[in-house]
């Protein structure tokens, strides 16, 4: 939607008084503790990719003999080549030339419309990150249906990721279609004590494997956790033919205990995985404090390296438990870092390769931003995470 004098209103300082206050969580944390590279990325014909081997055998050539016999033949590393696109996204903003005007040259303005929609598109931008870097096991989808009706108005299983405004398809999660859905349908209103999402058209009957995606998003998202931690194909590698790239996914089903949590981390590390941090959701998060003081355990949150913060899980040295409000409820991922990356040609930026980041809208009196990035998330070594999902939530 584009900016107008409407728009622009609820900033200028004759209505309030002070910074804007978003009305919105800007909050994002992991993806702030994964390391970023630009190492491997590579152009070719036909688009970006990132280029890595995996190690996916031993070498079986050991052997212990008796004097004068032969030894075992001799053996190597199994290796197997990963090359992943990289996915493109992209964040647009418009103002219109009257607002640029009038923000910009009024005293009593605050901000001008131009860097309120720069600033804000970047922090759209980052807590849709957010949203991908847990991903979902099917195809990038934000949630699913959850009735078969016909109507403006439907159930769906969370409105964690929904957001008025949202321009969504609704589909087919397991093939693209959008019979009994429908595309570039605008969310109106959320209700989220009763899970009611109501959409700009009657779309139906639905069915509970129907997805709600971004607009035009459906297979083109960055991988997130949840395709990570998982068993089908990943990165073009099938497991059925490399045993070993497979992730550990625990369904709990009822109440945390500090047992499952460590078998999780013994999982890993019968791999070779070595767990660095467990994110969690907001209630799994409570769910362990309260473990913690039913047990009469001092609690505190701790500092971490690099100034992370979380609550301890002693595994022989202790891991940050950490919450975060992107985290998909009653889950626990067990991450070692040291296995994933993100991959980037550069960060977010504002497209000006004409050098200017704001371009004339032919026919009309405004301008239009493009921000964009070019990335991935990637793990050497998939069998070295577990989430542990279905945690009954405090």
């Amino acid at each position: 939607m584009t900016a107008t004098m409407t728009t622009v209103n609820a900033i200028l300082k004759e209505v309030y008084e002070g910074q804007i206050q978003t009305q919105m969580s800007d909050e994002v944390v992991a993806l702030k503790r994964i390391e970023r590279t630009s190492a491997g990325v590579v152009d070719t014909v036909g688009g970006k990719y990132v280029t890595f081997p995996i190690r996916v055998r031993r070498n079986a050539g050991i052997s212990y003999r008796a004097e004068n016999v032969a030894l075992a033949a001799p053996g190597r590393q199994g290796y197997a080549a990963v090359q992943i696109g990289l996915k493109y996204g992209y964040g647009r903003f418009e103002v219109t030339g009257q607002t640029m005007e009038l923000a910009e040259s009024n005293y009593q303005a605050f901000a001008s419309a131009m860097d309120g929609e720069m600033d804000g598109i970047k922090r759209d931008l980052a807590k849709d990150e957010a949203r991908i870097t847990y991903g979902n096991v099917s195809n990038g989808a934000m949630t699913f249906i959850n009735d078969t009706a016909t109507s403006a108005s439907h159930v769906v299983l969370s409105v964690q990721y929904l957001t008025i405004g949202d321009v969504v398809d609704v589909l087919i999660a397991s093939t693209g279609s959008a019979t009994g859905g429908g595309t570039a349908l605008t969310i109106d209103n959320i209700v989220e004590s009763t899970l009611t999402v109501t959409f700009s058209a009657s779309i139906g009957p639905t069915a509970t494997t129907m997805a709600i995606y971004r607009t035009g998003n459906r297979l083109l998202e960055p991988t997130g956790f949840q395709q990570m931690m998982n068993t089908g194909i990943l990165y073009g590698i099938d497991p059925a033919a490399q045993p070993l790239w497979v992730s550990t996914r625990n369904a709990i089903g009822g109440v945390l205990t500090e047992l499952q949590m460590i078998a999780a981390c013994d999982t890993a590390r019968r791999k070779g995985g070595k767990t660095s941090v467990i994110f969690t959701s907001l209630g799994v998060r409570r769910a362990y404090f309260n473990l913690l003081t039913q047990q009469r355990r001092f609690v505190q949150t701790k500092e971490f390296t690099g100034g992370f913060q979380g609550l301890a899980f002693n595994y022989g040295s202790e891991i940050p438990v950490v919450e975060d409000v992107d985290c998909p409820a009653g889950h626990m991922f067990f991450v070692d870092e040291s296995r994933v990356k993100k991959y980037r040609k550069r960060e977010w930026y504002f497209a000006d390769d004409d050098g200017n980041v704001l371009k004339w809208v032919k026919d009309f009196d405004k301008w239009e931003g493009l921000a964009k990035q070019y990335w991935e998330l990637g793990t050497s070594q998939r069998n070295a995470h577990v989430v542990n999902t279905g945690i009954t939530e405090s």
